[in-house]
């Protein structure tokens, strides 16, 4: 069973602000997404960027029969949210924006202005396996590409990108907390014999503190000593598959020429000890060739495919 994450860049239908321009330019899109998803053959899709539900069915009517769909309710200020498509049956668990309790709304502005719940919703699904029950979180966390009054992709000075940037942190910070919070719910303390995986696009690297607040308690991660030591910590952690990821795919996105690994998996100590193989991009194919992108997200607004490599697990 192949269960794998892919932000699908701008999935609209053409002739919207942010979509591709005419018929010719999304049915290429469409063409090349396809092409790949029939190629990764996942049993479970967890997608990003998808800018209109009707867009995703589309895709899909591309893919042949038997997959079922859902996407968020909860879209970003740009229509995106995330989705899941896959070939077992699955139900809607959670479909969610709320930062949990005790956590303060947080500044986004130089206006002042908070927030108090996730830009895009966390959509959670149950589907029913061989092995039993899978619970799936799916996210998207506020991206480190910075935009600014009126719509601009650049500061009027440092101080303006440095304010900005601490903006985004700290937006990015609490949203993955309340995804932790979420994550939580799916584990009921019982990681141990529940198959929970957390993905998406995380907007961060394996290293980073955002990603880091997923995990649970330290001291376990896949190539350390512990990771095959019992633990009571087991029931509540998450474990990042990045490092079962060959190290010349070990990325996702190349932005302004550097690559990165920003889509994650993250799974449960029963689900994490049943891993067989890791990857991006399509398997045993290599590292996958990405555009690199810059500040503006609709510089590509008519290109093809997408500039995310899907990264995927195989159980």
């Amino acid at each position: 069973m192949l269960l794998g994450t892919w932000n699908l860049e701008n999935l609209y239908r053409p002739g919207g602000p942010s979509g591709p321009r005419d018929k010719a330019a999304y049915e290429a899109k469409l063409a090349a997404l396809a092409a790949t998803v029939t190629e990764l053959d996942p049993t479970l899709l967890a997608v990003q960027e998808v800018g209109e539900p009707e867009a995703l069915q589309d895709l899909v009517e591309l893919l042949g029969g038997g997959w079922t769909i859902a996407t968020s309710r909860h879209p970003d200020s740009r229509g995106i949210r995330v989705g899941v498509i896959s070939r077992t049956s699955f139900e809607v668990l959670a479909d969610t924006t709320v930062f949990p309790p005790k956590l303060r709304p947080v500044q986004v502005d130089d206006e002042g202005t908070t927030v108090a719940e996730s830009g895009r919703g966390f959509l959670a699904v149950e589907a029913e396996t061989d092995r039993g029950p899978l619970r799936v979180a799916v996210a998207h966390l506020k991206s480190k590409l910075l935009s600014y009054p009126n719509g601009r992709f650049q500061p009027r000075d440092e101080g303006e990108r440095a304010r900005y940037g601490a903006y985004a942190l700290n937006r990015r910070t609490a949203e993955a907390t309340a995804l932790r919070a979420l994550a939580d719910e799916l584990l009921d303390g019982d990681g141990r014999e529940r198959d929970v995986l957390v993905l998406g696009d995380l907007n961060d690297e394996v290293q980073a503190a955002t990603t880091q607040i997923l995990l649970g308690p330290p001291g376990s991660e896949i190539g350390t000593s512990g990771y095959r030591m019992p633990d009571r910590g087991d029931a509540a952690r998450l474990w990042d598959t990045a490092p079962l990821i060959p190290a010349e795919e070990r990325f996702s996105r190349v932005n302004s020429g550097r690559r990165e690994l920003i889509d994650h998996l993250l799974c449960s100590h029963r689900l994490v000890h049943r891993l067989r193989e890791a990857g991006t991009g399509l398997p045993g194919e290599g590292a996958m060739r990405l555009p690199s992108v810059g500040a503006d997200p609709a510089a590509r607004r008519d290109a093809a495919g997408s500039d995310h490599a899907p990264v995927w697990v195989r159980l």
